[in-house]
């Protein structure tokens, strides 16, 4: 490869030359001869094997044929090597490419797990220069800028980046990590999860199921679940089994985050009706000290107390019924997910009576087993159009006190029957006092999509849609049932 440039400049753009080709490889289904050719002769300049570009050769096998290399592909980006900035970059374009050049077409069990432990590599590798050490999964501040460290030229004069650099204090020129945007764990993890998202939507999952090893390393996610709820009815012995296994940590790691947003809802108001208990726990001692100032002698410094206040603690004695309509049609799969486990959480609290319903074409009543959300999943079939008519004449007559109700509707409202005799039912739902929450989904982005007509129609009732994240759902369950 020829000089362009000497020193650091030479360097900045052997950089280039490798991000380039990795952004390329990445984003582009053609290689480009051009940068092949010119990578192959940036990393045989430095000593590096020809595997390192090939993404088809695994992070595993480059460790068991240059077993030298290892150190450095826990540590890219470290300034081992009397700091060669392009030596990291290409042992740092390495484990990017085998994660995220996931290509196209059907994905096999072997290929899976290929995948999974070149993801290793990259956590393992984000982890160390976090300052965390190899394989902590901390986090790190990576960018691919060709300048290198925090205080050279590259980034931002043309040279290709993957994040904007940022100077970070704390670093000092050359510095490995600190060369770009933060990555932390939480945000390697959501990326990592939607690339194997996409490829178990691609393999022969229950090839992969039917061998115990291959599907404990599966991620719960997700696009996982859904793939699993599809399937199982052609599921049976241990891939079942396994598949099982899988839904319920879903379920059980959802259900742990979603626990604690719910946890201190309030079962009732207070019923100031009914006389406080004079009782020494319900004594207000605040009230008590202000009210009797007045008798405060301060010769003595006594204060005499003539009356004493108590605080008023009984709560509505009826019971405040929740009743959750979920679409399950194949477009709301998030949301049948969420909903199953938010109705179970609010089961569990006190004075709170819950009820769920899932339709697509017919309803089930799935309440029996509203307090076990796992089992609810088992028995929804995802999939179908959306009859609500169908699923409202199911849920009315639970509706024994309108006022002490609250009727939560998930869909995305695009109704079988387009005279949308729905929104009849809704309406005299609403009209008799029940409380009516239209969500037009529930999942963690927040992104939703409503039919228009009845987006409109809803906004006229006084009972707009509300955001399609899950925490707007919470906020309103809670604050019904304060």
């Amino acid at each position: 490869m020829s000089e362009n440039g000497t020193g650091n400049e030479g360097d900045d753009v052997r950089r280039q030359v490798l991000l380039w080709r990795l952004l390329g490889r990445v984003f582009q289904a053609e290689e480009q001869p051009a940068l092949e050719t010119a990578s192959m002769a940036v990393v045989q300049e430095r000593g590096l094997p020809a595997a390192l570009l090939d993404p088809g050769v695994s992070v595993d096998t480059v460790v068991q044929r240059f077993p030298e290399l290892e150190p450095e592909l826990l540590d890219p980006l470290a300034d081992g090597d009397g700091g060669d900035r392009v030596r990291r970059t290409a042992l740092m374009s390495k484990l990017l490419l085998n994660a995220f050049a996931t290509g196209g077409g059907s994905v096999s069990a072997a290929r899976l797990s290929a995948w999974q432990r070149d993801a290793e590599w990259l956590r393992r590798a984000l982890g160390a220069c976090a300052g965390g050490g190899p394989g902590t999964g901390t986090g790190t501040a990576m960018g691919m800028g060709a300048g290198g460290g925090t205080g050279g030229e590259g980034a931002g004069d043309g040279s290709p980046a993957t994040g904007r650099r940022r100077p970070d204090p704390g670093r000092g020129e050359g510095g490995g990590a600190g060369m770009g945007f933060d990555v932390n764990e939480d945000e390697l993890n959501r990326i990592l999860g939607e690339l194997e998202g996409d490829l178990v939507s691609r393999m022969r999952l229950r090839e992969v199921l039917a061998d115990p090893a291959l599907a404990r390393q599966l991620t719960p996610s997700m696009s996982l679940v859904e793939q699993l709820l599809r399937d199982k009815h052609n599921l049976s012995g241990v891939a079942l089994a396994n598949a099982k296994g899988l839904i319920r940590r879903y379920v059980d790691e959802i259900a742990e985050v979603l626990r604690t947003r719910v946890e201190h809802s309030s079962a009732g108001k207070i019923d100031r009706s009914v006389p406080p208990k004079r009782v020494y726990r319900n004594l207000d001692l605040d009230r008590t000290i202000w009210k009797n100032l007045v008798n405060y002698n301060p010769d003595d410094q006594r204060l005499y107390v003539d009356q004493l206040f108590y605080k008023h603690t009984a709560k509505r004695s009826t019971p405040a019924r929740m009743i959750v309509v979920v679409d399950q049609s194949g477009s709301m799969v998030d949301s049948m997910v969420n909903c199953t486990i938010l109705a179970s959480i609010f089961a569990g609290l006190p004075k709170v009576d819950v009820h769920l319903i899932a339709y697509d074409t017919r309803a089930i009543d799935l309440t029996p087993w509203v307090n076990d959300p796992f089992e609810v999943l088992l028995r929804t079939n995802l999939g179908g159009g959306n009859d609500g008519p169908v699923a409202m004449a199911m849920a009315r007559p639970k509706i024994s006190d309108p006022r002490n109700t609250v009727m939560v509707w998930i869909s995305d409202f695009y109704e079988f029957d387009r005279s949308r005799p729905l929104l009849e039912g809704i309406k005299a739902v609403h009209g008799a006092g029940t409380k009516f929450i239209p969500v037009g989904s529930v999942n963690s982005s927040g992104q939703q999509n409503v039919e228009p007509w009845f987006r409109q129609r809803f906004k006229e009732m006084g009972t707009p849609v509300i955001s399609g994240h899950i925490d707007k759902l919470v906020f309103e369950l809670k604050t019904f049932l304060a």
